[in-house]
């Protein structure tokens, strides 16, 4: 698993959509979407973000742990 995969499960696990999470990292539908589909690269401020909401680890975020 990538930090992709694991980005969409934390997602779809919260019931959310690309749009609602998108809004979290202040980015379009459309731009949350590309990150998930790996056509552009998620930058370390929106990781840190995305870790303090989903209440997660930088590691499990990207999948250096199964530890939440």
């Amino acid at each position: 698993m990538d930090y992709r995969q694991r980005m969409r499960n934390l997602r779809e696990d919260n019931d959310l959509t690309q749009k609602e999470v998108g809004k979290i990292i202040n980015k379009s539908q459309q731009g949350y979407s590309h990150i998930e589909d790996g056509r552009a690269e998620l930058k370390i401020d929106d990781l840190i973000t995305l870790c303090k909401f989903y209440k997660v680890s930088a590691d499990y975020f990207i999948c250096l742990s199964d530890k939440k």
